[in-house]
């Protein structure tokens, strides 16, 4: 396998989230507001507009443990679109209650009300009639099934756990499955709507991203939750026991921002009965993706050359061993399916030599974390002036750190004065700017900035806070907070830095 030339064109992106989109009923949509964003990132000079996973989020509403690998969310359904459609009415859809701040999404609220609404507008669909269902179903006979019942059966037993279910129906026999297929024919059918849905909304918004010579990149966790319709149906792809209980778990070992390391808790996959079968699931898993995205961003990319496996049993991540990952066997069976697509690896965290060899042989961009490097050490690798490569996606800060303002709130007296130092900055209120200049500036083919950050936000706009449950994953802007970013100065910057999609740069 040769080496794979980088396919990311130099420019500058946006992340952010489809949930934290404006709008009126309780979380982002693909709707107006996801409309709107992408002309206000187009007019800014944004040649990318990165997202968080799209897919079905569960409890503690993290979209990296999803119902599906391959699933989108139902909450992302956008109900004026179904106003439209005439598949519900405004009054209903304005009727239903989904949190009292529209600067946090209250997703019990949005849980309550939401599948009722969506049940409504399934109940009066034509959906089965129509070609363009068919097709989709066809095209998504992989999975879609399979998710479907699992939803239905999740909702039948309470939302419970597949672990929890009935005996019969837990391990899959097939008298159970008969019965239950017949039982729930309906919900399963619903289940199968809202997919549709989703999916016709996703493809109409990246048609009209793409056209405004925008490129979505989305983000895959390397893991799925235990909880999901991809462990209950493929079980023996997973270190599972006789019980459906999990053997092994993922994590990380305890580093500098952890001493006990971070336990994750999702199974591990039986990575050799994976190779037997070709990687199937994965190569199905990563098609489905690259017809979603243009850029897939792979979290957590080092596990598939080395991973760090934890006892089930084990409270804390530090008694965990590594072993050796699928590597470039499983980069190979992807790359055959993915297309035009492009891949970045995200190997923050312990970058051992084969992760590093894999990522220069295969030519995947890796990331650079700006807030990582503002210890301001000359030999910091997260400094600017240390990328040693502009095959690379720099950040200022992910989801997962915290923002821009927030961290230099919390920044002692002389450290800021070096961080100062470093970006040419008289005083600290001339910081975020100084340091995103700095960003637009570098040598990444790439670079990324949080909106928050745009927004000069402090750790109150934080999106998450890893290791801990409860206000993740919850913030959004208001329509007045986009409008008020200066477009043309970050198109200046955009200009100024060779960081404009092609066309405007007068590039055929």
């Amino acid at each position: 396998m040769g080496v794979i030339k980088a396919n990311l064109e130099r420019g500058a992106g946006i992340l952010m989230p489809v949930s934290a989109l404006p709008g009126p009923y309780g979380i982002g949509t693909l709707g107006k507001s996801a409309y709107e964003f992408a002309d206000f990132a187009a007019e800014s000079g944004y040649h990318y507009w990165q997202v968080l996973p799209v897919g079905p989020t569960s409890f503690g509403d993290s979209p990296y443990q999803s119902f599906s690998a391959f699933a989108g969310n139902p909450y992302f359904i956008d109900l004026e679109t179904l106003i439209e459609e005439e598949l519900l009415l405004k009054e209903e859809a304005e009727g239903a209650f989904f949190g009292e701040d529209e600067t946090d999404i209250d997703y019990a609220a949005i849980f309550e009300n939401r599948f009722a609404l969506l049940r409504k507008a399934y109940a009066r669909s034509d959906h089965k009639k129509r070609r363009e269902y068919r097709d989709f179903l066809k095209e998504n006979a992989f999975w879609i099934e399979d998710y479907s019942f699992y939803m239905a059966l999740k909702f039948h037993f309470g939302n419970r756990s597949w672990q929890e279910w009935e005996k019969g129906i837990k391990y899959r026999r097939k008298e159970a499955v008969k019965k239950y297929q017949k039982l729930l024919e309906d919900d399963i059918d619903f289940w199968k709507f809202c997919q549709f849905k989703f999916r016709v909304q996703w493809n109409r918004l990246k048609a009209y991203v793409n056209g405004l010579g925008l490129k979505f990149i989305g983000d895959i966790p390397l893991y799925v939750a235990m909880d999901s319709s991809d462990v209950w149906v493929h079980g023996d792809l997973f270190e599972l026991d006789e019980d459906c209980e999990p053997i092994h778990i993922a994590g990380v070992p305890p580093d500098a921002f952890s001493d006990d390391g971070q336990r994750w808790g999702n199974p591990l996959y039986r990575w050799d009965v994976m190779e037997e079968r070709d990687f199937e699931w994965w190569r199905e898993r990563m098609k489905a993706n690259a017809s979603l995205y243009d850029v897939i961003r792979i979290d957590h990319f080092i596990g598939i050359v080395n991973y760090w496996s934890i006892a089930a049993d084990c409270p804390t991540a530090i008694d965990g061993e590594w072993k050796k990952g699928p590597g470039e066997k499983l980069m190979k069976a992807v790359l055959a399916v993915i297309g035009d697509a492009g891949i970045i690896a995200e190997d923050l965290g312990v970058l051992t030599k084969p992760v590093k060899d894999l990522i220069r042989k295969l030519g995947f961009p890796g990331m650079k974390i700006i807030e990582f490097g503002l210890d301001c050490k000359p030999e910091n690798d997260y400094l600017p002036h240390n990328y040693a490569t502009s095959n690379t996606v720099a950040y200022i800060g992910t989801h997962d750190n915290e923002t821009l303002v927030g961290f230099l709130n919390g920044c002692k007296r002389t450290q800021l004065s070096k961080i100062k130092a470093y970006f040419g900055a008289r005083t600290i209120k001339d910081l975020p700017d100084r340091i995103i200049r700095s960003l637009f500036a570098c040598v990444a083919d790439v670079a990324i900035v949080q909106t928050q950050d745009l927004l000069k936000l402090d750790n109150a706009a934080r999106t998450n806070l890893p290791s801990t449950v409860g206000k993740n994953w919850r913030w959004r802007a208001t329509k007045e907070q986009l409008e008020s970013i200066d477009k043309a100065y970050y198109k200046e910057l955009c200009r100024m830095y060779n960081r404009l999609a092609g066309q405007e740069r007068g590039i055929e």
